[in-house]
């Protein structure tokens, strides 16, 4: 059986469809423009969620720019949390009544994941070439840099899409447009980059290169997520976290299916049956996650892990068990620092539950049940 290790041997390539990535603060007015013409977009469809709608300017920016270009199709901004089915295939005949031949999706993972799951299932409906995305996000959450869509289904459960395709063929990092975001969804989806981060250090087939740039994410997450909550209106801090969110999921066109780690699929399962917020299930999952490591990982992922301790400039404990114990510990006091900590009782998850969300993450008669079941037990007040 062929390793899972990366350590040695394994591939790379960048996601196909990417053209560019531009970051900066101001950079939507010169950025959109440029991929448009490289992507040879003529009418663009804004998919987006209605608070940023409704509360903010950030679209009407957007909105401008096109039409400035005569390039602005319709704005669709019927994406709620977790994308909902109802709302993609509202997307779906958006598309289709605009006449747009790309779409822009403007704000955090919903709008952006619920623009591929559109792209997809109207490549569906129609056959021929995917429609292609210019990704503008206005949360730490990476959803940009992936080929896949979580959405949720007629159940209210968790599903998914995915296909190279789908990965936005140009992304707008622009943190004059995260001012107006939601200082808890700010930070909280900062734990979620962290949480990409930091999994990827014991995710399966992840290239050496990508865990060093994880390294400098969970660096640069640490320094700055307290300082954005300290000053919430400096653009360079915002975007020096637009730039860690960026590495934390580094764009990577995948040979081998590559499991997602432990806290991922445990916040799949919490998300979208409880309408728990992603940053939120990572600001619960991923710090007992880590703990938990620190007694199942394989000698080589402990190694990763123990080595975030020298990113963040803090003394070894003397063994590496222990390191990555602290750094699970560390994870926490950065939650609890931030204003993020919470429980699952907060979020009306019965106890009762814990047996049933714990095969749903693992499958059945698997050998970490009870330690995922304890695990769980433990993100209760009471614990």
């Amino acid at each position: 059986m062929a390793s899972e290790s990366a350590e040695l041997s394994g591939a790379y390539a960048w996601t196909a469809t990417l053209k560019g990535v531009y970051y900066g603060p101001g950079t939507i007015s010169t950025a959109l423009p440029k991929l448009l013409d490289v992507l040879g977009g003529t009418k663009a469809l804004i998919v987006t969620g209605k608070s940023l709608y409704n509360k903010t300017d950030v679209v009407k920016k957007v909105e401008g720019i096109l039409r400035d270009q005569n390039r602005y199709a319709d704005t669709f901004y019927d994406i709620g949390e977790h994308a909902p089915i109802a709302g993609i295939r509202a997307g779906v005949e958006a598309v289709k009544k605009s006449g747009a031949d790309i779409i822009v999706a403007v704000g955090g993972g919903s709008p952006v994941d619920a623009a591929k799951a559109i792209i997809y299932y109207l490549q569906k409906q129609r056959g021929g070439e995917f429609l292609r995305q210019i990704a503008v996000p206005t949360t730490l959450s990476a959803a940009e840099y992936t080929v896949g869509a979580g959405h949720t289904d007629d159940s209210g459960n968790k599903a998914s899409v995915s296909a190279i395709e789908l990965a936005p063929a140009g992304i707008i990092l622009d943190a004059e447009l995260t001012l107006a975001t939601p200082e808890k969804l700010w930070l909280s989806t900062g734990i979620r980059a962290l949480d990409h981060a930091v999994e990827h250090l014991y995710r399966p087939y992840v290239t050496p290169p990508q865990k060093v740039l994880c390294y400098g994410a969970i660096a640069d997450l640490f320094k700055y997520l307290p300082k954005s909550k300290a000053d919430p209106s400096d653009v360079n801090v915002r975007q020096k976290l637009q730039i860690a969110s960026w590495m934390s999921m580094w764009p990577v066109r995948i040979e081998k299916y590559s499991a997602i780690g432990l806290s991922h699929s445990l916040g799949h399962k919490l998300g979208a049956t409880y309408s728990i917020p992603h940053g939120v299930t990572s600001c619960l999952t991923l710090a007992p996650t880590v703990k938990l490591q620190s007694r199942i990982a394989s000698a080589e992922n402990k190694q990763w892990l123990s080595g975030a301790l020298y990113q963040l400039h803090q003394p070894s404990t003397g063994s590496v068990e222990g390191d990555v114990a602290k750094l699970g510990e560390l994870i926490h006091e950065l939650v609890v620092n931030l204003g993020l900590k919470s429980n699952l009782e907060q979020y009306k998850v019965p106890k009762e539950d814990i047996p049933v969300i714990a095969e749903r993450t693992l499958g059945p008669q698997n050998e970490l049940f009870g330690d995922v079941v304890s695990l769980l037990e433990g993100i209760y007040p009471s614990a």
